[in-house]
């Protein structure tokens, strides 16, 4: 199957925010989303629904998740409430898209198929600043095809750019501070709902961190009741988090480079790893990818890197196509691919798969 059977939108939404009041942030870009966030919702809907997990639970997980969001920070869950103003919706709605992750997390016959992410620092003569970037897939339901946007969003205390899902804080970027997102998901026996959502907790991070030291003390401040992964980096700085319920463990550049899959990399949270959700197909993805690495010279720009997600017929899908005989819960496609460079503030974002690079265009976003 080719990568043209994704069904693509003919221009991809671009969302632009910018007040220093979050409440207001969130009217703004829920005004935008208006009739673009009900379609979100249903398809979530239908993936709860073939999870067996109820509209009861559903709404009692997002009501409790929105409570823990305003504890930790009441300019999220503003933003989030803004949110659901603008596009004439409710709250609790809202709050279980930016939870969806832990919400998923209570089913066992939705099995994810998630991204591959790289980041590289680079060093070159004794005394010169390294040079670091970094890029991603992101994999997800192909119903979520049409369903996700990129973002500007100014006026907290750092603005950032990158995309999102429709009615979603955050995922991945890049602020105007350079520090750099990529996003993970991992599972964690413990995963649940009670702490701050994955998704809400990168619009967090890229909101507030002026660099990699900053934002892993956010983190680590952070009530954790479900698993994931940040790839963070800034202009001299990388660090590769294994977050979950147990705890946050950080892993730095091995021979310059980070590389993330979707399983854990240190032993205290892959005890309790849900490895039936991503075994086999992590592992293999992450052993390619590293195989690949080490045979080829270092990728010196991100474009090269990107390249070395490209993937095709009998080998591990990191580059991932559909099915599209498959029926929902099954058909998965890199949604987008993306590239983030801290020293530029920039992010290269992808309306296609890593095999798609040199026949769609990027669209390029400054965070300034």
């Amino acid at each position: 199957m080719t990568t043209t059977s994704i069904p693509r939108p003919a221009h991809r939404r671009h969302i632009e925010v910018a007040d220093a009041d979050p409440h207001e942030r969130g009217v703004a870009r829920g005004a935008q989303l208006r009739d673009g966030i009900p379609a979100a919702i249903e398809v979530y809907d239908r993936l709860f629904a073939l999870g067996g997990i109820t509209p009861a639970q559903v709404r009692e997980d997002a009501e409790r998740a929105l409570d823990t969001i305003g504890r930790f920070r009441a300019g999220a869950r503003a933003e989030i409430e803004g949110i659901a103003r603008g596009s004439g919706t409710e709250p609790w709605r809202i709050a279980a898209l930016n939870a969806r992750t832990e919400i998923l997390a209570r089913s066992a016959t939705v099995p994810p198929g998630e991204c591959t992410t790289i980041v590289r620092q680079l060093v070159g003569d004794s005394g010169s600043t390294p040079r670091t970037f970094g890029v991603q897939t992101w994999d997800w339901h192909i119903e979520l095809s049409a369903l996700w946007h990129t973002l500007d969003t100014r006026g907290g205390r750092h603005g950032y750019v990158g995309l999102s899902e429709n009615g979603i804080l955050g995922k991945i970027g890049v602020n105007s501070a350079g520090l750099a997102l990529h996003f993970n998901i991992l599972g964690h026996a413990r995963d649940g709902i009670g702490g701050i959502p994955m998704h809400v907790l990168a619009a967090i991070v890229l909101e507030e961190a002026g660099g990699v030291a900053e934002a892993v003390e956010i983190i680590r401040g952070a009530p954790l009741a479900s698993s994931g992964s940040f790839a963070l980096f800034d202009e001299t700085e990388a660090v590769l988090l294994d977050l979950s319920p147990v705890g946050v463990f950080a892993m730095r550049p091995e021979r310059g480079t980070l590389l993330r899959t979707n399983h854990f990399l240190t032993p205290e949270p892959a005890a309790d790893e849900k490895s039936w959700l991503y075994q086999p197909d992590s592992g293999e993805r992450y052993d390619f990818v590293r195989a690949r690495l080490a045979r080829t010279q270092p990728p010196a720009t991100p474009d090269e890197l990107a390249a070395c997600l490209v993937t095709g017929a009998g080998e591990p899908p990191v580059t991932c196509v559909p099915d599209l005989d498959q029926p929902l819960g099954q058909r998965w496609a890199s949604l987008a691919t993306v590239t983030l460079e801290p020293a530029t503030r920039t992010a290269r974002v992808l309306d296609g798969t890593p095999a798609d690079i040199g026949t769609r265009d990027w669209r390029v976003l400054t965070a300034d």
